[in-house]
């Protein structure tokens, strides 16, 4: 996420931004629950339209 949005960005999106494809969780509260990064990377690469290369 650093990579796409910047340290700073990315930090304050995976604490606030509630994912839909995570039941509306935050990527933080995500990962604490114990799910796994990779789902967690394809929401969120989803989510924002990344570009293919930060798959």
């Amino acid at each position: 996420m650093e990579q796409a949005l910047g340290a700073g960005y990315a930090r304050s999106w995976a604490a606030d931004f509630h994912v839909p494809a995570l039941a509306g969780r935050t990527v933080d509260q995500a990962l604490a629950q114990g799910e796994d990064t990779q789902l967690v990377w394809r929401a969120v690469h989803q989510t924002l339209d990344l570009h293919p290369k930060f798959r």
